[in-house]
C-alpha cells in the first residue's frame, strides 16, 4: 500500500511538476514580431523599388539590405514561435509609400520603436517566462535595427543636402541573425552571432 502511494505521489509530481506554463507573453510577442518585420520587409522593397524611380540607386541598395535583414529576423521569429508549438495565422502587411525623404522618416520612425519601446518589453518578457531562443531571436533583431536606424538618418542626412552619391553601394547581410555591414564596415565574422564574413549576403 505504501509503495503504491509513493509512485501515485511520484507520478503525481513527474506529470504537474515537470510542466513548464505556457509562455503566453512571448508567444504574442512573437507573434507581433513576425508581422512587424515581415511588414518591413515587405515595405522597405517597396521603398527600395520608389527610390529607383526617384534615381536615388544608393539609397536604393540600403532598403534593399534592410528588406533581407527584416525578412531574416521574421523567420527566426517563426522558428521560434514553431518550436513552442504554436502556429502563425495568415496576414497582409500593409503600409504606405510616399516620397523616398518621407520613407526615410517613416523609417527612422519605424525603427526608433523597435528599438526603445517593442524589442526592450519583448526582451523584459522572454526573461521571465525564461524563453532562451526568443531572447536570442529579440537580441539579434533589436541590435539590428538599431544599426538600421543609424544608416537611415545618414542616409535622410545625405539626401537633404543632395549629398546621395556620398553613400555607400554595397551592404552585407548575415543570413543568420540579419545583421546589416555596408561596405566600408564588414568584419571578418558577424559580430552578434559569429558568422563568418563568406556566408554574408551581399546586396
Amino acid at each position: 500500500m505504501k509503495k503504491l502511494m509513493f509512485f501515485t505521489v511520484a507520478s503525481f509530481f513527474i506529470l504537474t511538476g515537470c510542466s513548464q506554463p505556457k509562455p503566453v507573453k512571448t508567444i504574442e510577442n512573437l507573434k507581433a514580431g513576425i508581422i512587424g518585420e515581415t511588414t518591413a520587409s515587405a515595405k522597405y522593397a517597396a521603398f527600395a523599388a520608389k527610390a529607383r524611380t526617384e534615381g536615388l540607386d544608393t539609397i536604393a541598395k540600403l532598403f534593399d539590405a534592410a528588406s533581407k535583414s527584416e525578412g531574416i529576423h521574421a523567420a527566426n521569429h517563426k522558428k521560434v514561435l514553431e518550436g513552442l508549438n504554436e502556429k502563425m495565422e495568415e496576414f497582409t502587411p500593409e503600409f504606405e509609400v510616399k516620397t523616398t525623404l518621407e520613407n526615410l522618416q517613416t523609417a527612422i520612425e519605424g525603427e526608433t520603436y523597435e528599438t526603445t519601446t517593442m524589442y526592450p518589453q519583448f526582451l523584459t518578457d522572454a526573461k521571465a517566462e525564461k524563453v532562451e531562443k526568443a531572447e536570442k531571436s529579440f537580441n539579434w533583431a533589436s541590435d539590428t535595427e538599431m544599426k538600421h536606424q543609424e544608416f537611415y538618418k545618414k542616409a535622410l542626412a545625405a539626401l537633404q543636402a543632395n549629398a546621395e552619391n556620398t553613400l555607400s553601394f554595397e551592404y552585407a547581410v548575415c543570413p543568420v541573425c540579419g545583421n546589416t555591414y555596408d561596405k566600408a564596415s564588414i568584419e571578418a565574422e558577424c559580430e552578434f552571432c559569429g558568422t563568418k564574413q563568406e556566408k554574408f549576403i551581399l546586396i
